[in-house]
């Protein structure tokens, strides 16, 4: 089925650590979504077999936006997404026109996810305080005051990390896969350990978000909006004890909307 809008679609691919999202906007909307292992990208015509089926479904489609973790995925990706499409490819840097003052020792080494997250951010919550989480591999927080300076946030080990870390750096645990439990204390090591990751994650981030909030209504701002993206995200945040926005594709959006900015 062909779609048209008022604009034409924008192709914008979110390679993290572990997936990569390649999200089709139209009109301003996520209209289709495709997620796949980022490893994949690798192999031979990946990718021209994965956007064929949109090219067919989007022949306006000119533009895409790169926002990748992952060095030598935006080597790759670059070029083959240049050879595709006939228009330009964007990678969200901190180079670009920012929605957002970006105050960082070395703006270089801040992340495009999380440049990208910043932005959906100010653009969901324009003149307020965001604390924006991505519970993820890894989870990290990032705070903007409400008049769109960057304060600071935070990078801490994910959950599967954590597993993954307690496995590879002891003798007898296992390695567990990290899910919501039932139940809050654990009655075998596998639920110790399962139970003992996904509250802590949880505890910490409530934590750190009341610390955080607590500094904002210090500095005299209005208590802020909360984010969160990630892979994790949809079993951690409805658990914080914060009112927390669930946000689908947040740092997809958060390209989008650069690539808005800076077209």
């Amino acid at each position: 089925m062909l779609h048209s809008g008022k604009e034409p679609a924008v192709l914008v691919v979110e390679a993290g650590n572990t997936t990569t999202t390649f999200a089709v906007f139209l009109d301003g909307l996520v209209a289709d979504t495709v997620t796949i292992s980022t490893d994949s990208l690798f192999a031979p015509d990946q990718l021209p077999e994965l956007l064929h089926p949109f090219g067919d479904a989007y022949p306006g489609m000119r533009d895409a936006v790169l926002c990748s973790v992952v060095p030598g995925v935006s080597a790759a990706v670059v070029g083959q997404l240049a050879q595709l499409l006939p228009g330009t490819v964007m990678q969200v840097s901190s180079r670009l026109n920012l929605p957002f003052l970006l105050q960082y020792d070395s703006p270089e080494s801040f992340g495009a996810d999380r440049i990208a997250l910043c932005a959906a951010g100010r653009q969901l919550f324009p003149g307020k305080a965001v604390i924006a989480l991505d519970i993820g591999t890894a989870i990290t927080f990032d705070v903007l005051d409400g008049s769109g300076s960057y304060l600071g946030g935070f990078i801490m080990p994910g959950l599967d990390l954590m597993a993954r870390s307690l496995h590879e750096r002891t003798a007898q645990l296992p390695l567990v896969a990290i899910a919501p439990p039932e139940e809050l204390l654990g009655r075998s090591t596998a639920a110790c350990i399962r139970n003992g990751i996904f509250w802590g994650c949880v505890s910490q981030i409530d934590g750190l978000t009341a610390r955080i909030m607590r500094t904002l209504l210090d500095q005299g701002q209005v208590a802020p909006a909360v984010i969160a993206t990630g892979g994790n995200a949809p079993s951690v945040a409805p658990l914080l004890q914060v009112e927390t926005l669930l946000v689908e594709h947040a740092v997809a959006r958060g390209a989008h909307y650069l690539y808005q900015l800076n077209r």
